[in-house]
Parts: structure tokens; C-alpha cells; sequence
């Protein structure tokens, strides 16, 4: 039995990701955009996903970065079905975000139902597959030496989920040097403002997709986030990308 089999028998990832202290992630998200869990993922099954970058069959898409100036580097988008250990991901996260999102939609004026995202992934889905947008988004990114990636938002539609997640699968200062998680934010007349994010193997990065809100002297605005990734000095970088809409 493989690391992720063990995972999906044992309920693992659920029991972690149901351990965390979502109230001090949804603290830091208000604070700063992002917040970094505690490990999630174990050496083990770090190891187990990177193995999956060179199975062909795992993934729907495969985009070199350079020929869109992206970046350089490579990322794959995995085809449904997700293995476990990526799906069980999402469908763990997702209720807790969901709260979160549902808070933020709130304190903009955004709500036009009791509960705009709903607090079950396969129900946010349907929303998505209604609106066409019916292709799986959980990602692998691969950088060598000289690799990086622009600032961007990962929008695939008119559906949107406003957080998102990235798990590093290996440890910066050992397996690569440089290739730091930037998180760059832009306040109305304001000049931008640039966070480099850290964190160990096994860890996640929860960040705003595209937007966030603030609240000022005349209630909540909201200010909007890019992100990517600094160029990798020497080694290499994999990560895990878990995008909770899917794509057209």
C-alpha cells in the first residue's frame, strides 16, 4: 500500500486539517492575506506526489512557462480523477474556507444569498460546471535553477473561489536556495506592497486569490493580491497547488 493509500484508509488529512487552528488562520487572513499552517503533509507523501510529476496519464495539461512568459519552469494540471491525497485536500479545506469567504463576501456587501459559497465542496463545484467550468485546477509547479513565476491570479472563469492553498513538497535551504512565495498587494492609491512567505516542507500557504478586504474609517474596501515566485538560485522546487473552482 503507497503513502497516499495509507492516507485515504486511515483519514489522515482530514484529522490534520480538522486539528489546525482555523481561528488563528482566519486572523491572519483578515491581517495579512495569507496565512502558513502548521505540516499537513509528511516527508513521506511529499515525496510520493513529486514522484507523480512524470506520470503523463495523472495530468490534463502540461504548460512550459517560458512559452507564455510566465515565467521559467513548468506547472501540470491534474486530471480528474484527483489521486486522494489531492482531492482529500480540497474536500477537507474547503468547509473552513468557506466560512471564511462567506465572512469576507459579508463584510464587502457581496452576499446576495444567506450563504454565497456553499459549505460543501461538491456543491461549490456544480456552481462551477453550471457556469462551464468543468476541468480539474489542483496543480503541480516544477522549477530548476533560474526558474520563477510572474505575479499573477488564478482565474479560470466567472466562478472564483477567493482563497487558495500551495504546499511546499520540499524544503527551501536544502532541496533549492532562492525561490521564495511572493504575495503582492495593491490598496487603492496606494504604491504596492510585497510579503515574501516562508514555510517548511509539508506546509501550506493559504492566500486570497485575487482579492481581500480591509476595513477604513467608512467600513471595509477591498484591495487586490498577486502572487508567484522569486528565482530559484540552484536545486529544485516542487509544489503542490490546490485551487478550489475549477477551470473552462
Amino acid at each position: 500500500m503507497t503513502v497516499l493509500e495509507q492516507s485515504k484508509e486511515s483519514g489522515a488529512i482530514r484529522g490534520r486539517v480538522d486539528a489546525m487552528d482555523w481561528a488563528e488562520v482566519e486572523a491572519s487572513l483578515g491581517e495579512r492575506g495569507y496565512a502558513v499552517t502548521a505540516p499537513l503533509l509528511t516527508a513521506e507523501e511529499c515525496t510520493e506526489l513529486v514522484s507523480l510529476y512524470g506520470e503523463e496519464k495523472r495530468f490534463r495539461s502540461h504548460i512550459i512557462m517560458e512559452r507564455y512568459r510566465f515565467g521559467i519552469g513548468d506547472y501540470k494540471y491534474f486530471d480528474n480523477p484527483l489521486p486522494q491525497l489531492v482531492r482529500g485536500l480540497r474536500t477537507a479545506a474547503y468547509p473552513y474556507l468557506a466560512t471564511v469567504a462567506n465572512r469576507w463576501a459579508e463584510a464587502r456587501g457581496e452576499c446576495s444569498a444567506p450563504t454565497p459559497y456553499p459549505s460543501e465542496h461538491a456543491e461549490f463545484l456544480k456552481i462551477c460546471h453550471q457556469a462551464g467550468q468543468k476541468k480539474p485546477t489542483p496543480l503541480m509547479l516544477h522549477y530548476e535553477a533560474g526558474g520563477y513565476n510572474c505575479l499573477h491570479q488564478d482565474l479560470y472563469g466567472e466562478v472564483s473561489f477567493p482563497l487558495q492553498m500551495v504546499f511546499l513538497l520540499g524544503q527551501a535551504g536544502r532541496d533549492w536556495q532562492g525561490g521564495e512565495f511572493i504575495l503582492v498587494e495593491q490598496q487603492p492609491r496606494a504604491q504596492s506592497k510585497a510579503e515574501v512567505v516562508r514555510g517548511n516542507q509539508g506546509q501550506a500557504i493559504i492566500f486570497a486569490t485575487r482579492y481581500r478586504p480591509v476595513k477604513g474609517a467608512r467600513g471595509y474596501y477591498r484591495v487586490n493580491l498577486r502572487h508567484g515566485v522569486s528565482r530559484v538560485h540552484c536545486g529544485t522546487r516542487y509544489t503542490l497547488g490546490i485551487i478550489f473552482h475549477d477551470a473552462k
